[in-house]
């Protein structure tokens, strides 16, 4: 129903707009909200952690449950667990120049603005503005009094209008709450990206390390190869050892020199990443040799249902969940009539100096309601489409979590077996040494030929870059544990808006 009144209405002509208008504020305050309330949905977790060395204490109910909120997780900069500085500077520059970062933090400030805008729908929209015109109408025209000369005039006006519609079915407070579940993911995808990054550049960094311990293993290499490379010259000199064992020992030291030099295609690599990581030109970008050295320190893993509140992924799936949720109540919300309040009121005149004088006024007040007959399925499609979108996100939210498992789980193993595998690599190494230096007795000795003294060279030097190798694989796992684990993250960390 539209409601209008001229401007010389008395007060009481006025009521009926005014208390319908003041009528529907109030059901819009209180009224319904179509669609489904949010409900977190549950997700799997276990009681322990499979392949941890010292399960934690098992947590009751631990198939399916809704995650609980921790706060034993490794907190604040997780990289200064390991003590180095150049590693705690380079994370520091990750943090405030690194460009994929800040397009990711750009996109989370795409989608709060997105909340705004969703808000606003909540209130009237209200524009003014005067209009000054000339009006010449036709002679000819019909209702043209004949023999008048006033057919040209002027029109000054000013004139505000103003537009509401009411939120009776809850359209506005599901658009809000999906575009705030919406920009909270954004948020968790930032944290994710941070994360991310800087669980890459530590891996990096600690390969470019490795690299730097293998090469250090190598240079010393060569040079004990060039020392027993003249050892067997002075030999073969002296008539004591054969021209094949000259051969055999400057094979194995230029074969040395090559591996040598191949490492550092490898290291090179690395430190460009690290270069790109933090920021910076990687032409412009030098890191000096620091091999890599001791063990990593333990990470706390606390329990499998932690994770759910420590992982900002799992929190942008869970989010993505929410605004699914929302959607839906804005499918169903079309099936209720959408009703509109809107007025007018200004000064209008022929006259420039009678236009803001009280004759002049005019408004109007009116409201309409319009509701959808048929629409031949589309809203029931549009209803069913959201609703299989919110099962999408419920089973990409799951499948985060399952995700995450694996890669603990994984990360676990790493650890328990690689610790494993470096004792007995200490044991292996301990035994290459003592076959060298006993080969190399006896071939001073005349016992044996170079032959016996090679295949010890070659073992040690082996047995000594797997050494290194392993202990630059456990740093990597340590890393990628504690980017399994969250890094430290916890979901109370996103913004309310």
């Amino acid at each position: 129903m539209r409601l209008f009144r001229p401007s010389h209405a008395e007060p009481r002509e006025i009521r009926l707009p005014v208390v319908c208008a003041a009528a529907l504020l109030c059901l819009s305050v209180a009224g319904c909200v179509a669609g489904p309330n949010y409900h977190q949905p549950a997700a799997p977790t276990a009681p322990e952690w499979k392949e941890a060395e010292v399960p934690p204490p098992n947590p009751p109910n631990g198939a399916w449950k809704p995650a609980q909120p921790s706060d034993q997780a490794v907190r604040g900069k997780w990289w200064e667990v390991y003590g180095d500085p150049q590693l705690n500077a380079l994370e520091e520059k990750v943090a405030v120049s690194n460009e994929t970062l800040k397009a990711a933090m750009e996109q989370y400030l795409q989608a709060r603005e997105q909340v705004r805008v969703a808000r606003a729908a909540y209130y009237p929209t209200l524009s003014a503005g005067p209009s000054i015109s000339r009006t010449r109408e036709s002679y000819n025209q019909p209702n043209t009094v004949r023999g008048t000369t006033n057919y040209q005039y002027n029109t000054f006006a000013l004139e505000g209008q103003a537009s509401w519609m009411p939120d009776l079915w809850g359209r506005v407070r599901r658009t809000v709450e999906s575009a705030r579940a919406s920009a909270q993911a954004s948020a968790a995808d930032v944290a994710n990206v941070e994360l991310s990054l800087q669980s890459e550049l530590a891996t990096d960094y600690f390969e470019m390390r490795g690299l730097d311990a293998q090469k250090q293993l190598l240079d010393n290499s060569v040079t004990a190869y060039e020392s027993y490379l003249q050892l067997t010259q002075i030999r073969f000199k002296g008539g004591v050892a054969t021209e094949s064992d000259v051969a055999l020992a400057d094979t194995q030291l230029q074969t040395t020199k090559a591996q040598d030099i191949d490492v550092s295609v490898a290291r090179a690599q690395f430190e460009h990443a690290v270069a790109t990581l933090t920021g910076q030109p990687a032409s412009m970008f030098n890191l000096g040799p620091e091999p890599l050295s001791g063990t990593p320190p333990m990470i706390p893993d606390g329990l499998p249902s932690q994770l759910l509140e420590r992982r900002p992924d799992i929190a942008a799936a869970e989010r993505r969940v929410d605004a699914a949720n929302a959607q839906i109540g804005i499918a169903v919300s079309a099936y209720y009539p959408t009703v509109q309040l809107g007025g007018t009121g200004g000064f209008e005149s022929r006259n420039a100096g009678t236009w803001l004088q009280g004759p002049s006024a005019l408004w109007s007040l009116g409201g309409s309601a319009v509701e959808l007959l048929f629409d031949a399925g589309q809203r029931h499609a549009l209803t069913q489409q959201a609703r299989d979108a919110y099962e999408q996100q419920v089973a990409n939210y799951r499948q985060s979590v399952l995700n995450a498992f694996q890669e603990v789980e994984d990360n676990l193993s790493s650890l328990r077996i690689l610790s494993q595998e470096s004792q007995a690599q200490v044991l292996a190494v301990n035994a290459a040494r003592r076959s060298l230096s006993i080969s190399t007795n006896r071939y001073k000795g005349g016992v044996t030929t170079y032959l016996e003294v090679l295949t010890a060279q070659t073992a040690q030097l082996s047995n000594e870059r797997t050494q290194a190798d392993i202990m630059t694989r456990q740093y990597a796992a340590s890393v990628q544990l504690i980017a399994a684990l969250g890094g430290g993250w916890d979901r109370s960390q996103l913004p309310t808006l």
